[in-house]
């Protein structure tokens, strides 16, 4: 059988007491402000449901009067017959209105968790996102939301015909033979009892492997494809490649083993609800009733046309019952994402005096027991340029993500111009602080307004200062539209480009504390040349603070911070450091090897050229 039919043949009680009731938690939470219409959604579904049965008891009836003996009563066979094109036609009209409250529904549903979604996202701190794939925060917005679509447009009919049918089906059969009417729930009975073998705690694991899975799939499909020129580039295709491929295998892995733990019952359960079966069950039950006289051969019409109504539905139930734990599962992810606690901002916001920028006693871990930094004292004077210096891992990315408020400090202070960022608003820290990382990301949007992010009323002569002062206005003229180029459908950039762009993003902005994370790291060295002369330019009065990690950038700091551990080991101007012999010396000694190697290969190749 199919994995198409595994799928449609399970029949899922909600699993366990507690997941039942997580899941009635989050779905009621969901529909409390739209109690009304989705009542609406299940009253119209009851009536259409049992309207429904109409023809098929008109059929019934018709069957009886066609075949009993004596004249026909046309009056009667009319009467039956307007009767049951009646019910077809409220059952359509009922079931249609009941789909389109519910699409309707649907769609307020949807809108509302994704402005509350926004809303959130705008509020947590930025820092919360570096600890975030991109693929789970496209499954989060796309696919976690529309995952309550089956939910609430199609799984209320599903349910109801699945509860409302067999009941009055059932009700009906009674009181023609309740003897034929238990033969007829022998396969029920029977898919009923393989139900616990699907609830057993393997495959509850397997189906949360798989859930696991299908994310990471998600997620390594998102970050391929974004990543995909910068991995050309470099060469990296093969590896990206391979953790694309691991995460399906693993995928593939996950999902033949919920497979197989899963096919036998689905087959067995598919089999006993299946319409031969139960007509076999009917017939045989229904000859032996026949043969010892306990059941006229015109009873046993009913059971022939509603006995195999009674099984369909419960197929269908299994498939409500997933759609709603899908959904719970989707609602549950997004209810953790709206319980992150916001950046907290002041009641009553102070100003700051001046651009003095002070960290006092700063430790910070991202998770409980492992700290990234450790009693960080450090303070930057206006005009001066602070450059940061360690090994991977020794705390420098964390440390500039503090001055824009990415994080707040677990222990310590992080002050501007004497007041601590939290007792700042978010549009004073901001007025206050930019930044520039290597991570650049450009909005899908004109190449003007991708620079004035910040100062959206900016003109264009101030836009144009900006990229000029950045080195990238002469290749902002050569797009296409120039400055109206769209990023990402007229042009596109290359990480240096994109880098000054963002460099010019913060340069606009004219900040007094900028933070840069080593802000030309893919620029060739002129326009690195030219991006350094313009901030030793522009410096003035601001407050720098950037991550170096080449030689150049060190030698204009005015003050250098060594980092190892997430503690400050070394500081001072970079000519006392360098004379000192320490860590800081023995960095600046390895790079000039490095740099002094490059400039011997690339002599050796000239002169190999002159050769040729």
């Amino acid at each position: 059988m199919t994995t198409t039919e595994i799928a449609e043949a399970r029949v899922l009680p909600p699993p366990r007491p507690e997941a039942d009731s997580a899941a009635e938690q989050s779905i009621s939470r969901l529909l409390r402000p739209y109690l009304g219409s989705f009542t609406a959604v299940v009253i119209l579904q009851v009536i259409g449901a049992v309207a429904g049965l109409a023809p098929l008891l008109a059929v019934v009836e018709l069957g009886r009067t066609l075949v009993s003996p004596g004249p026909i009563d046309d009056g009667h066979v009319w009467t039956v017959v307007f009767a049951g094109a009646g019910g077809l036609f409220v059952r359509l009209l009922f079931t249609a209105a009941s789909s389109g409250i519910g699409h309707l529904l649907d769609g307020r549903v949807q809108l509302s968790l994704r402005r509350q979604l926004a809303a959130q996202l705008g509020r947590v701190p930025i820092g919360w996102f570096s600890r975030r794939r991109t693929g789970e925060l496209a499954q989060l917005v796309g696919d976690d939301v529309s995952a309550v679509h089956p939910f609430i447009a199609h799984t209320p009919g599903e349910l109801v015909s699945a509860f409302v049918v067999p009941l009055v089906s059932l009700i009906y059969l009674f009181t023609v033979d309740w003897r034929l009417t238990l033969i007829t729930l022998i396969p029920v009975v029977l898919a009923v009892a393989l139900v616990p073998l699907m609830m057993t705690p393997t495959r509850l694991r397997e189906q949360e492997e798989f859930d696991v899975a299908m994310g990471r799939v998600a997620s390594s499909v998102v970050e391929f494809v974004q990543g995909i020129a910068v991995v050309k580039a470099f060469g990296g295709s093969g590896r990206a490649h391979r953790a694309f491929r691991t995460a399906v295998d693993d995928f593939v892995g996950t999902f033949f083993r919920w497979v197989r733990g899963l096919a036998p019952i689905a087959a067995g359960m598919q089999l006993v609800l299946s319409p031969p079966f139960v007509l076999l069950i009917v017939l045989v039950g229904g000859a032996v009733l026949i043969t010892n006289g306990s059941l006229a051969p015109t009873d046993l019409l009913p059971f022939l046309l509603l006995g195999l109504g009674l099984t369909a539905p419960v197929a269908a139930l299994g498939h409500g019952f997933d759609e709603m734990q899908a959904a719970r599962r989707a609602v549950d992810r997004i209810r953790d994402v709206l319980a992150v606690p916001s950046l907290p901002e002041p009641e009553h916001p102070r100003t700051p005096e001046g651009h003095r920028v002070e960290l006092r006693g700063v430790r910070f871990g991202y998770d409980t027991g492992r700290e990234v930094l450790r009693g960080i004292d450090l303070v930057l004077e206006p005009g001066t340029v602070t450059a940061l210096v360690g090994p991977s891992g020794s705390g420098k990315s964390t440390l500039v993500q503090l001055l824009p408020r990415f994080f707040d400090p677990t222990h310590g202070s992080v002050a501007v111009g004497g007041i601590d960022l939290r007792e700042l608003g978010s549009r004073e820290l901001y007025r206050m602080v930019s930044f520039v990382f290597q991570d650049v990301r450009l909005l899908r949007a004109s190449v003007a307004d991708n620079i004035a992010l910040a100062v959206p009323h900016a003109g264009l002569d101030d836009v144009v200062r900006a990229a000029r002062l950045a080195n990238i206005h002469d290749r902002i003229l050569e797009l296409p539209r120039g400055y109206d180029s769209v990023l990402g459908a007229d042009a596109g950039l290359s990480g240096g480009e994109a880098q000054r762009i963002s460099l010019a993003r913060a340069l606009l902005a004219d900040t007094p504390v900028l933070v840069l994370d080593e802000a030309t790291a893919f620029a060739d060295p002129q326009t690195e040349q030219a991006v350094r002369q313009a901030l030793s330019t522009l410096a003035g009065d601001r407050t720098i603070l950037v991550i170096a990690h080449r030689l150049e950038t060190v030698a204009d700091a005015d003050t250098v911070v060594v980092l190892e551990n997430g503690s400050i080991v070394e500081r001072g101007r970079p000519a006392e450091l360098v004379a000192r012999g320490g860590k800081f010396a023995a960095f600046w000694q390895s790079h000039r090897s490095a740099i002094a190697d490059e400039v011997e290969t690339r002599s050796g190749a000239l002169q190999g050229d002159e050769y040729r």
